[in-house]
């Protein structure tokens, strides 16, 4: 597992890191964004964690957001209507990522049935790309435990 799946190198991501600091000590951790990545996985435990993650960020910034953290919220929130909130408050942000998210449309237009099945349709296509992310190095690591 030298390089989590959509995600850039180590240095980059080192880069970019978090620090927490503690009474005892400072803990340096992925920053959210990179978090929320890397949690794209095909484990179904991974899912509730990346909308509870979103959802804490938006609570927490949700008075006084500058684009930065609006794109971030447009590009992961899972939460149907927090995300029709985000889309319909920030119209031209919410247009300009329909590129890179097209259920964004739907948030757009306040459509929640259909962006019910659209987050649905995402997750599923994220846990695919994730298990054939994996394919190949898990028939490796099967071959060299059969070689064995």
């Amino acid at each position: 597992m030298a390089k989590l799946r959509g995600l850039p190198d180590f240095k980059t991501l080192w880069d970019r890191r978090t620090t927490v600091e503690t009474p005892a000590v400072a803990v340096d951790l992925l920053s959210l964004p990179d978090l929320v990545t890397a949690k794209k996985t095909q484990r179904d435990k991974d899912w509730p964690m990346i909308a509870r993650l979103v959802e804490a960020h938006y609570a927490r910034h949700s008075q006084a957001p500058d684009d930065t953290v609006r794109d971030f919220w447009l590009r992961e929130l899972r939460s149907p209507s927090l995300l029709i909130e985000v889309a319909r408050g920030a119209p031209q942000a919410s247009e300009r990522l329909q590129a890179l998210r097209p259920l964004l449309a739907h948030a757009a237009a306040g459509n929640a049935p259909r962006l019910v099945a659209a987050l649905r349709v995402e997750e599923e296509a994220e846990r695919e790309a994730d298990r054939r992310h994996w394919e190949p190095l898990k028939r490796q690591l099967e071959q060299l435990r059969h070689a064995r």
